[in-house]
């Protein structure tokens, strides 16, 4: 029994040590990271998740394991254990850590995005890793590439909708037809924001709060409008008719000024951007032109519309413009027979 002390207590120094490493110092150093805002320390710290317990706990039982009285034959067969468990939990790390940077970059230059990216890094990672891992304890993997290749044959032609979609995923990410945060309209009259693509589908979130899950070969293939291209900003355009009576100069002043104070609420950053008027028809009950101002992304066209129409129909009641309606009139004729 004495033979067996040591390694009892290796292995309770390693638990013991992997319980402090997780509650205190890890957690320690999560916090201070975090009060630093150290670039990239969210995504290092969730990707370690767990794993220093389970690192000290290996090598409290990987210590006790040398230690202990044991035939070699079932230390040997303990240790590749050990190894393989040490090994996976690396290649996750290093599967989370890469897809969590994944993302990190692409939210940094395009906002949002696509999780077929990271999910492909995150795969290809645990694919090379599980490689290693059989490598490592001895089991020859250049037949399991060549099965894997040849079953990949026969899988690709069961799989071609799935295969279909997944390149069209990558054609529309590399060519950057669509980004995630786009916002875009089908020929079938759906629109809404790009929210994601995954390796199958496009998910497009309307703005009633409903999604549109659209695959990405339909997509790829499919006439749209992109309003995030090639920048997000825009011109409203506005149809107003006035009177014949009316300054038309006096109109030209009022109306673009009641633009630039409209852009100044909801565009401030496009404020350089002056906004004017074109007359364009001598209609049956009024002159009508045309608005057009600057807002900075699709969306904002609803907000600078409602703006627009309250603070124009205010300035021109004060300022003695009328927006005529059409009149009808009817005349009865009686007979007098």
């Amino acid at each position: 029994m004495m033979e067996w002390i040591l390694p009892l207590v290796l292995i309770c120094v390693g638990f013991l040590s992997g319980v402090i490493g997780e509650k205190f110092i890890f957690n320690k150093l999560k916090i201070f990271a975090a009060n630093r805002h150290i670039p990239g320390s969210e995504t290092i710290f969730s990707s370690l998740q767990r794993m220093p317990f389970i690192w000290f706990v290996l090598a409290g039982f990987f210590s006790a394991i040398i230690s202990a009285p044991l035939k070699p034959d079932v230390i040997i067969f303990l240790r590749k254990i050990i190894i393989i468990i040490f090994l996976s939990s690396v290649t996750l790390v290093l599967a989370r850590l890469t897809a969590g940077f994944v993302k990190l970059y692409t939210y940094r230059t395009e906002i949002v995005t696509a999780s077929l990216i990271s999910n492909l890094a995150r795969t290809a990672i645990l694919v090379l890793g599980t490689l290693i891992v059989l490598q490592t304890v001895g089991i020859e993997i250049t037949p399991i590439v060549t099965t894997l290749g040849i079953g990949g044959i026969a899988v690709g032609l069961a799989l071609q909708d799935t295969l279909a979609n997944l390149f069209a995923g990558f054609y529309l990410i590399i060519s950057k037809q669509v980004r995630t945060g786009d916002y875009v309209k089908l020929d079938d009259g759906h629109e809404g924001y790009i929210t994601d693509i995954t390796w199958r589908n496009t998910t497009i979130k309307e703005l009633s709060n409903n999604v549109i899950i659209v695959p990405n070969s339909k997509l790829s293939s499919a006439i749209f409008t992109n309003y995030h291209l090639p920048v997000k900003e825009i011109t409203l355009t506005m149809n107003v008719g006035v009177s014949y009576d009316s300054d038309l100069e006096e109109v030209e002043r009022v109306t673009v000024e009641v633009a630039k104070e409209v852009m100044r609420e909801i565009a401030p950053n496009l404020t350089e951007n002056e906004p004017y008027i074109r007359f364009h028809t001598f209609g049956e009950f009024s002159i009508d032109f045309t608005l057009y101002m600057r807002v900075s992304e699709y969306f904002d066209q609803r907000i600078g519309k409602h703006l627009f129409v309250k603070k124009l129909h205010k300035r021109y009641r004060q300022a003695g413009i009328s927006i005529p309606f059409p009149i009808r009139e009817v005349y009865v004729q009686e007979n007098n027979s």
